[in-house]
């Protein structure tokens, strides 16, 4: 089938038709770095992974840009993010910077979160944001006040076309700003002047200041993209006002459409305490979890596998309990592969089970279907675990399989779980050092099991497997050996 895409802007599922043939073009707006980033950030990135991964593997050209925003992101008194947490902690503004940008790939990393091709700087970018602002003034969407220069809505007839909120029904949500200097309220900063205590400035044709938050991914977009592109990603709460923003200026500077395809995440959401209903998970309500502080108690792939139970659009709750869910969900999976590359160890090389071939054409072909309808996670995983309960099937009947046929099993599980969901690992051991270790210990104590029972130390033997099994380690003996899963 042809790969749908539900389109934010026009609240419809569109074909998706690239620019230009066989390449795609994506910016998805990045963190602010000014704190270590929370499991609500994981949801957005995790996402536009698996949209990244499974392109890829569609055989698109993909070029992936995601910007890193060190400067203009302006809390709702004017102060900017970082030199708030710079003053916080009594260090410099780009000493924060990156620091949290390091935290932030070492999340990402951690959760085999790809990296994106370019991860541009906003601070990197001012005499490009200043350019495409002169374009503006040029052409009648801007005007300049005191050092600040400012976005006329009003000049643009399609603002609101994506969050669908007509001009004459909005309230100032655009911050109000100091001295009452914009000619109406939903104008917006794109250049802001500069105070002398204001540490982050640059010259300008309007004096020294530094530029707005809204502005930087616009400029930066084109600079990498084009004036349009295919895709824009980003989080459902960032729809207005910078999404919205991002599309007027840009559109008003170029005369084009600015992205094709806009694809928004759901929000991350935890329980109340006091309510009992779900609310975002933000910084601002204290409500968050950081990455680092999850994987303290989860291992990345149940990570992985928990956001990508509920397709990328839709609001998902997070809870202990549905951790422990994704924990169990992706045990089925890694058991398998790891039972698969135990018997490959011991298979002979023959065409036996070569008719299993069929079943695992048949998924592939369905995981392609649900993948490309709108990047549908939630029943690529279902897939998966329907394929993962006939292999079982195979695998622990009395039918002899040749190693070509595992072989394919493997590799079909490695494509569809490991190189486009990326939830099983490249190898045998699962995806950290810790995990390594016990893998090693486990097929240690089978040795040492197998070693008693030669032996005729059956009490040994069965202490040595009970123990495992308090430890939710089960073991088979078959005929060409001992394999384990855990339960």
């Amino acid at each position: 089938m042809t790969m749908q895409i539900y389109n934010v802007l026009g609240r419809q599922k569109q074909a998706f038709t690239p620019i230009e043939e066989g390449r795609v073009g994506m910016y998805v707006c990045g963190p602010t770095v000014y704190e270590h980033s929370h499991l609500g950030h994981a949801k957005t990135y995790v996402s536009f992974d698996v949209v990244a991964r499974y392109l890829r593997y569609r055989g698109y050209d993909l070029l992936y840009v995601q910007n890193i925003t060190d400067v203009g992101h302006l809390r709702e008194n004017e102060e900017d993010r970082v030199l708030a947490r710079a003053a916080q902690l009594n260090a410099k503004p780009m000493q924060i910077v990156e620091t949290y940008t390091r935290s932030y790939f070492e999340d990402m990393d951690a959760l085999r979160v790809q990296r994106p091709d370019i991860s541009p700087r906003a601070s990197g970018h001012v005499p490009e944001q200043i350019e495409m602002i002169e374009t503006l003034i040029a052409n009648g969407n801007a005007y300049a006040i005191d050092g600040s220069v400012y976005f006329d809505v009003r000049s643009d007839d399609d603002y609101g076309k994506l969050s669908n909120r007509r001009l004459d029904e909005q309230q100032d949500e655009s911050r109000a700003l100091v001295g009452g200097d914009k000619r109406h309220p939903a104008d917006f900063a794109l250049w802001k002047k500069a105070e002398p205590e204001h540490i982050l400035r640059w010259s300008s044709p309007w004096g020294v200041g530094f530029p707005g938050w809204h502005i930087e991914c616009s400029a930066m977009a084109q600079k990498y993209l084009g004036a349009n592109f295919d895709i824009h990603g980003g989080g459902i709460d960032n729809i207005y006002p910078h999404n919205e923003n991002e599309i007027a200026q840009s559109e008003c500077a170029n005369g084009v459409a600015f992205s094709n395809y806009w694809m928004l995440t759901g929000s991350l959401n935890v329980l109340d305490p006091d309510e009992g209903i779900p609310v975002k998970m933000s910084k601002s309500l204290g409500n968050y979890e950081t990455i680092k502080d999850a994987l303290k108690r989860f291992r990345p792939g149940e990570i992985r596998y928990f956001i990508l139970t509920s397709h990328y659009s839709n609001p998902v709750l997070y809870s202990e309990e549905s951790l422990a869910s994704a924990k169990s969900g992706l045990e089925r999976l890694t058991n398998v592969l790891r039972l698969l590359r135990q018997q490959m160890n011991h298979a002979p090389e023959s065409d036996a089970g070569d008719a299993f071939r069929d079943r695992l054409d048949a998924a592939t072909a369905e995981f392609q279907n649900v993948m490309d309808d709108d990047f549908n996670s939630p029943r690529g995983i279902a897939v998966l675990q329907d394929l993962t309960r006939d292999v079982n099937s195979l695998l622990n009947s009395d039918s002899e399989v040749g190693l070509p046929m595992l072989a394919a099993i493997e590799e079909t599980f490695r494509a569809l779980g490991g190189d486009v969901l990326g939830l099983l690992p490249a190898e045998e051991a699962e995806e950290t050092g810790d995990s390594q270790r016990e893998a090693a210990l486990v097929e240690m104590l089978i040795d040492m099991r197998a070693q008693a029972r030669a032996e005729r130390d059956y009490a040994r033997s069965d202490q040595i497997r009970d123990q495992l099994a308090a430890l939710g380690i089960v073991l088979e003996d078959r005929v060409d050996g001992t394999i384990w899963k855990l339960n």
